[in-house]
Protein backbone atom coordinates (compact mmCIF):
# COMPACT_ATOMS: atom_id res chain seq x y z
CA UNK A 1 0.00 0.00 0.00
CA UNK A 2 2.61 2.38 1.24
CA UNK A 3 4.48 1.55 -1.96
CA UNK A 4 1.73 1.92 -4.56
CA UNK A 5 1.22 5.61 -2.39
CA UNK A 6 4.72 6.49 -3.02
CA UNK A 7 5.10 5.58 -6.99
CA UNK A 8 1.20 7.72 -7.23
CA UNK A 9 3.63 10.70 -5.70
CA UNK A 10 6.15 9.93 -8.16
CA UNK A 11 4.22 9.98 -11.12
CA UNK A 12 2.32 12.95 -9.86
CA UNK A 13 5.04 15.29 -9.27
CA UNK A 14 8.70 14.04 -10.57
CA UNK A 15 8.05 16.52 -13.30
CA UNK A 16 7.63 19.80 -10.98
CA UNK A 17 9.85 17.63 -8.02
CA UNK A 18 11.35 19.95 -5.05
CA UNK A 19 14.32 18.26 -3.70
CA UNK A 20 12.87 17.24 -0.38
CA UNK A 21 11.00 15.34 -2.75
CA UNK A 22 13.64 13.82 -4.46
CA UNK A 23 15.57 12.86 -1.38
CA UNK A 24 11.97 11.29 -0.09
CA UNK A 25 11.37 8.98 -3.48
CA UNK A 26 15.19 8.19 -3.49
CA UNK A 27 14.65 6.67 0.03
CA UNK A 28 11.12 5.41 -0.30
CA UNK A 29 10.99 4.42 -3.85
CA UNK A 30 10.56 0.08 -4.27
CA UNK A 31 10.48 -0.17 -7.86
CA UNK A 32 13.68 -0.61 -9.67
CA UNK A 33 12.21 0.86 -13.06
CA UNK A 34 11.14 4.06 -11.05
CA UNK A 35 14.40 3.96 -9.13
CA UNK A 36 16.41 4.33 -12.25
CA UNK A 37 14.44 7.15 -13.91
CA UNK A 38 14.93 8.60 -10.45
CA UNK A 39 18.21 8.49 -10.32
CA UNK A 40 18.83 9.91 -14.02
CA UNK A 41 16.78 12.73 -13.78
CA UNK A 42 18.78 13.51 -10.31
CA UNK A 43 22.16 11.93 -10.47
CA UNK A 44 23.54 14.81 -8.19
CA UNK A 45 20.92 14.12 -5.04
CA UNK A 46 21.44 10.42 -6.22
CA UNK A 47 24.92 10.30 -5.50
CA UNK A 48 24.53 12.07 -2.36
CA UNK A 49 21.61 9.70 -0.91
CA UNK A 50 23.72 6.77 -1.71
CA UNK A 51 25.31 7.03 1.91
CA UNK A 52 21.74 6.83 3.36
CA UNK A 53 20.65 4.34 1.02
CA UNK A 54 23.23 2.41 -0.94
CA UNK A 55 21.34 0.26 -3.49
CA UNK A 56 21.01 3.79 -5.22
CA UNK A 57 23.98 2.56 -6.90
CA UNK A 58 22.79 -0.10 -8.26
CA UNK A 59 19.99 2.16 -10.32
CA UNK A 60 22.66 4.60 -10.88
CA UNK A 61 24.40 1.91 -12.77
CA UNK A 62 20.89 0.95 -14.37
CA UNK A 63 21.10 -2.77 -13.17
CA UNK A 64 17.07 -3.65 -12.79
CA UNK A 65 17.29 -7.23 -12.22
CA UNK A 66 20.44 -6.70 -9.17
CA UNK A 67 18.70 -3.90 -7.99
CA UNK A 68 15.24 -6.11 -7.15
CA UNK A 69 17.27 -8.53 -5.72
CA UNK A 70 18.46 -5.97 -3.28
CA UNK A 71 15.56 -4.14 -2.73
CA UNK A 72 14.07 -7.92 -1.42
CA UNK A 73 17.11 -7.55 1.26
CA UNK A 74 16.31 -4.07 2.27
CA UNK A 75 12.91 -5.34 2.88
CA UNK A 76 13.64 -8.47 4.89
CA UNK A 77 16.22 -6.27 7.46
CA UNK A 78 13.55 -3.46 7.74
CA UNK A 79 10.89 -5.99 8.65
CA UNK A 80 13.41 -7.62 10.92
CA UNK A 81 14.42 -4.63 12.35
CA UNK A 82 10.78 -3.66 12.97
CA UNK A 83 10.46 -7.24 14.67
CA UNK A 84 13.01 -6.48 17.02
CA UNK A 85 11.62 -3.14 18.35
CA UNK A 86 8.45 -3.92 18.78
CA UNK A 87 8.90 -7.35 20.45
CA UNK A 88 9.20 -5.72 23.77
CA UNK A 89 7.01 -3.47 23.21
CA UNK A 90 4.34 -6.47 22.29
CA UNK A 91 5.74 -8.34 25.39
CA UNK A 92 4.88 -5.49 28.27
CA UNK A 93 1.54 -5.20 26.71
CA UNK A 94 0.85 -9.41 26.82
CA UNK A 95 2.46 -8.56 30.84
CA UNK A 96 0.04 -5.82 31.19
CA UNK A 97 -2.67 -7.53 30.01
CA UNK A 98 -2.08 -10.61 32.09
CA UNK A 99 -1.88 -8.78 35.17
CA UNK A 100 -4.68 -6.30 34.91
CA UNK A 101 -8.19 -8.59 34.94
CA UNK A 102 -10.57 -6.25 33.42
Amino acid sequence: MITRLVQEDYMANRAKAEPAQVRFWLRELRTPEMMIEAVNAHPEMASQMMTVRPLLALAVQGLPAELECALGEEEKLEREADRVYWKPLKEELERLRHHHPK
